[in-house]
């Protein structure tokens, strides 16, 4: 798996826990998805979030697109 599919999984997997969260406990769940959504549209803009540095710590390889080669 490479960091970008990673981020992608992490983002949905976040997505669906705040929705899953916010139905059974209290709405204001639904601003953890907010916050996922903002990030991922400024990651769209800087080719950069903070999920990026974590899975990269923990052994994940950038894809060869991403990176020019």
């Amino acid at each position: 798996m490479t960091v970008e599919r990673g981020v992608r999984m992490m983002a949905g997997l976040m997505v669906l826990l705040s929705v899953a969260l916010a139905h059974s406990l209290s709405a204001y769940w639904l601003l953890l998805a907010a916050f996922v959504g903002v990030n991922l549209l400024q990651s769209a803009f800087t080719n950069w979030c903070p999920a990026m540095s974590i899975l990269r710590a923990i052994g994940l390889k950038d894809s060869a697109c991403s990176t020019g080669q």
